[in-house]
């Protein structure tokens, strides 16, 4: 098949060097993508500062109405999109268009906001001068983002980038690469200049070596790995290349005795499941308060086991497969030591099929703390389930993780709810809710998930440098 191309510099470029892109839920390859070397990388952020003056230099209305053309021209190839998005990563495409939709919000929010980028006039306090905060793009942008969701984690730094005045270059995770040229394809046909936009695929060290190594690149954005996001700080660290990084998670979800069963096992359902539970802000640790342990256990693991399980394309399925092989023993592994330590499969625990890499939804109850899925993300279909006593005992053991990105808890009792909401250590908390994130709030971690937040206002600011001005007035 013939490789497709890298959208560079407002053209399409292909090469000799290619990389293979599967469809998990059979094993076939969907396509190859052409790559780019170090030095392609170099030429990339050259092309970017030179669009970096003329781009920035439109007006904010201008770059909303090349958002807003961006987020029409995906919404007219919506079914196109979605599936692209299943056939790459394995998802159902139910939850493929959601993804596309929320994109496509991201996209439109991005381009309301760019126009509301404000800066300031602070009252001065000595005769004679005026002082002005104004807010100036921060210049050409690195963008690398993940598979599990390859379209709406890479928009999340296209649009607020564009919106302030910002190229960006985006590289995609190689698995998933094939939406981020569907994406490219949008910006070709909206007639977005050239340099603006661009997308390439190669050796990741090599491309995030070049971003953090070039001057000209003066941010790199990030979501994935914890272990990764300290490689990129300590590079940044030579050029003080500013970053913004959403890393790995380990989401607590606490069921109250007070809480509403039915509501948190529908909630439950949502934080564990979506996406195949590869998802950073997913339900890690499952903690129920012991007099409605039993109780819960059975209403969740009763409808885990009605979830249908298949190809991504197929109407009706609820877990796809999962992205790779590697991430599917990851899983089994963290199952089979849950075992041995004493946890009781109750659901699921196995592999599905014998084509592609499905794993059964799982349910895990009585898993002691020392287990390793109760430290270490998951990353899968996979639900480990532990009882508390006390409110204090189920904060401290949500907290006891080096991981600050999402959390959840149910209660009916609203002082429980805000001294809990107060008390968790995580930059997204769920308090009676399967799913925090929205567009216009922002999004990020505490403590080793991340620094920076992206959407919402955050998500916009995070892309310009501010600067003072005071000036001298003349009384003549």
């Amino acid at each position: 098949m013939d490789p497709k191309p890298l959208y560079l510099n407002g053209q399409w470029v292909t090469s000799e060097n290619t990389i293979e892109v599967n469809n998990p839920a059979t094993g076939e390859i969907i396509a190859s993508v052409s790559t780019v070397d170090r030095e392609g990388v170099a030429q990339a952020i050259a092309d970017a500062q030179a669009a970096f003056d003329p781009w920035r230099k439109l007006t904010a209305t201008q770059r909303s109405d090349m958002l807003m053309s961006i987020a029409d021209a995906m919404t007219a190839r919506f079914d196109e999109i979605s599936r692209i998005i299943t056939l790459e990563n394995g998802k159902a495409l139910s939850q493929s268009e959601g993804e596309v939709r929320l994109t496509i919000d991201h996209f439109r929010w991005f381009a309301e906001e760019g126009r509301r980028a404000y800066g300031r006039i602070i009252p001065n306090q000595v005769d004679g001068l005026r002082h002005l905060v104004l807010r100036h793009p921060i210049g050409v942008v690195g963008a690398i983002a993940p598979w599990n969701f390859p379209l709406l984690l890479a928009v999340r730094k296209v649009a607020p980038g564009m919106a302030a005045g910002c190229p960006v270059i985006l590289k995609p995770a190689t698995q998933t690469c094939l939406s981020a040229i569907a994406l490219a394809e949008c910006m070709d046909q909206v007639g977005v200049p050239a340099g603006v936009f661009q997308m390439l695929v190669g050796k990741a060290s090599e491309i995030s070596g070049e971003m953090l190594s070039n001057p000209d690149c003066r941010k790199i954005t990030f979501t994935g790995s914890t272990p990764v996001g300290k490689i990129l700080m300590r590079g940044a660290a030579e050029t003080v290349t500013k970053l913004s990084l959403e890393l790995g998670g380990n989401g607590p979800f606490i069921v109250y005795d007070d809480a509403d069963l039915a509501a948190a096992v529908d909630g439950l359902m949502i934080a564990k499941f979506r996406n195949t539970g590869q998802s950073c802000i997913g339900a890690n640790r499952v903690y129920v308060q012991a007099s409605v342990y039993d109780a819960f256990v059975d209403a969740f693991v009763a409808r885990v086991k009605k979830l249908k399980i298949g190809n991504g394309l197929d109407e009706g399925v609820d877990i796809g497969a999962m992205v790779d092989e590697a991430g599917l023993e990851h899983a089994i592994q963290h199952i089979e030591d849950a075992k041995q330590r004493g946890g009781r499969v109750l659901a699921g625990g196995g592999r599905w099929g014998d084509v592609g890499t499905f794993l059964e939804p799982t349910v895990i109850a009585d898993v002691p703390h020392d287990a390793t899925c109760m430290h270490d993300e998951i990353f899968a279909p996979v639900a480990p389930i532990a009882r508390f006593d006390t409110e204090e005992e189920a904060l401290r053991l949500a907290n006891d993780t080096p991981y600050g990105l999402s959390a959840y808890a149910y209660t009916e009792n609203v002082h429980r709810a805000l001294r809990s909401a107060e008390a968790l250590e995580a930059g997204s908390i769920c308090i009676n809710a399967g799913v925090p994130t929205t567009s216009q709030c922002p999004f990020g971690g505490l403590k080793e998930s991340g620094q920076g937040r992206e959407l919402g206002i955050e998500g916009l600011d995070a892309f310009f440098e501010t600067k003072h001005v005071a000036i001298g007035l003349n009384d003549s």
